[in-house]
């Protein structure tokens, strides 16, 4: 692709001068305004004092002089700008290739990368009780989980999806309390759960049904065929019950007391999180001899670290506080804390027709996941959890989601991979179907809006790395717009088949929109959304 051989044309130009540098540190970028080119790089910045140049600017100057007298591939010409930029104008031939690569990869691999190779990592997310169904909070954890999933093995890390059961205590116990007196007809008890989901649980529930265990097993299915609607799925679904069974919290207290971190006061077990910038202590067990929720979180991550290289957890926002205690006692216990990260999700509030919504007659307190899919579709539902970035406060407007129409994001993307499977039909209908790429002339595609959908695609393999490497598929909704944009544009202005369309052009720009198509469907699937042939 164009940025490696414009890199290799950096290098060459560079041991031309007489400096030699590292191929891999060159850096190069697409500048802000196309009227500085179409790529730019700072290596004479980077490395005009280790060459002995009196300056950037005219070490630069040493480097365009080679370059314009040794034009690389596709190149029109190479400029200096600012104090010290190598920039590259090209000629239109570069995005020809763009095509031919996108088309030559496929859906499946386009914009993929390996650099994640070798290294598991394990991506933990949602983790919801499993005593009530998944409310719409649960909605941007899940899906952003999943996706970001998605986006690590698409750059080559292993990974493990993981879902963790906090399937013992007290909230278990009045779970099952509430359900048996439903079952009953009685009231709840005090403290314990309400909601319509309850009455109806009850009345599946066989009569000598253990609560406990029936309950659990409801809720978890609940929550599977749940996140199945918005295609999630976990690889392990990992129980607390288990690992206290299998002795893990207890053998995790001991390698924590022998890294010399606990201590005993005021008849508890405490570890000393301040020594790692916590701003205090924590109790691992309580001094009627009970653990605190952290102790077998504590044993819980120990367990994933024994399995993966690294972790990643999307916790809701109401766990920030709890990031750098669980940081420190991995740090105690000799994993690196760095290869702990978590990602906190701001909340998400719902509003209909300009009204905010807040309770739900089946949760009681809130608005379940079910409904929201219900009422707008999974891949609406999905698109749009992933429109914001995950430190920022998020407002959906369910009734524009539940809209076919432009404004709704996940349909104004959806319907440029549906036009396009209606040109390519109707082309073929009136006798112009997809011949072989290699006949195709590409260079008949010369319009700026046909330019800017091979301009947009180019983008897709750096979109990627760096959603991957941020965690962040936010960006991957966003240049997907930015393509169906581009897309819709060509639409209007430019016809597939028609007068004044020649053979040739007619050619050039099925296969222009099947690239554009391979291109939407990639990053779709990254998002988990589908790609739909009509609407």
């Amino acid at each position: 692709m164009i940025r490696d051989q414009l890199t290799e044309a950096l290098a060459g130009a560079l041991t031309a001068v007489g400096v030699e540098v590292d191929a891999g540190s060159i850096e190069l970028e697409r500048p802000a305004r196309r009227e500085h080119g179409d790529w730019s790089s700072n290596v004479a910045m980077a490395n005009w004092k280790p060459a002995g140049r009196s300056n950037p600017r005219a070490f630069a100057g040493e480097i365009t002089d080679h370059l314009n007298a040794n034009l690389p591939a596709h190149v029109e010409a190479v400029e200096i700008a600012g104090p010290g930029f190598v920039n590259f104008r090209l000629f239109d031939t570069w995005l020809y290739d763009v095509l031919n690569d996108a088309v030559s990869t496929g859906e499946d691999t386009f914009g993929r990368h390996a650099f994640g190779s070798g290294t598991h990592i394990n991506v933990e997310f949602v983790s919801a009780n499993p005593n009530k169904p998944l409310h719409a909070g649960h909605a941007r954890g899940a899906v952003y989980g999943d996706s970001v999933a998605r986006l690590l093995k698409a750059v080559g890390y292993q990974v493990t999806t993981e879902f963790y059961l906090n399937d013992r205590g007290v909230q278990m116990s009045l779970f099952a309390e509430s359900l048996a007196a439903r079952k009953r007809g009685d009231d709840v008890p005090e403290n314990g759960y309400h909601g319509e989901y309850l009455i109806d649980w009850a009345a599946e529930m066989p009569d000598d049904a253990d609560p406990l265990e029936w309950g659990y097993a409801r809720a978890l299915q609940s929550h599977k065929e749940t996140l199945a609607r918005v295609s999630v799925h976990h690889d392990v679904w990992f129980s607390e019950r288990s690992l206290v069974a299998d002795g893990q919290v207890p053998n995790a207290l001991a390698e924590l007391q022998a890294s010399g971190m606990v201590y005993e006061a005021d008849g508890a077990t405490w570890l000393k999180t301040t020594e790692a910038g916590d701003d205090k202590d924590r109790v691992l067990i309580k001094a009627d001899g009970d653990y605190t929720y952290l102790t077998p979180d504590i044993a819980y991550h120990r367990d994933k670290f024994s399995r993966a290289d690294r972790l990643i957890n999307v916790w809701g926002a109401d766990h920030h506080g709890y990031i750098r205690r669980m940081k420190a006692a991995m740090a105690f216990l000799g994993n690196d804390p760095d290869a702990l990260e978590v990602i906190v999700t701001q909340l998400v509030s719902l509003e209909r027709d300009g009204v905010e919504v807040q309770m739900s007659g089946r949760l009681g307190d809130m608005v379940s996941l079910d409904e929201v899919i219900d009422e707008v579709g999974p891949d609406a539902a999905r698109y749009t959890f992933l429109t914001q970035s995950m430190d920022t406060k998020q407002k959906v407007n369910l009734s524009a989601l539940a809209t076919k129409s432009m404004e709704n994001p996940v349909h104004y993307v959806q319907y440029a991979t549906a036009r396009i499977d209606s040109l390519a039909k109707n082309a073929a209908a009136a006798g112009h179907a997809r011949g072989p790429l290699a006949a195709a002339e590409l260079a008949t595609l010369t319009t700026e809006r046909e330019l800017e959908v091979l301009r947009v695609l180019s983008t897709f393999s750096d979109i990627v790395a760096i959603a991957a490497r941020e965690r962040a598929p936010h960006k991957i909704t966003t240049w997907l717009r930015e393509l169906a944009a581009a897309f819709h544009g060509f639409y209007a202005d430019c016809y597939v088949v028609g007068d004044g369309v020649s053979p040739e052009l007619t050619q050039a720009r099925l296969w222009l929109i099947e690239a554009a198509r391979i291109g939407l469907t990639s990053g779709l699937t990254l998002v988990g959304v589908s790609a739909p042939q009509e609407m």
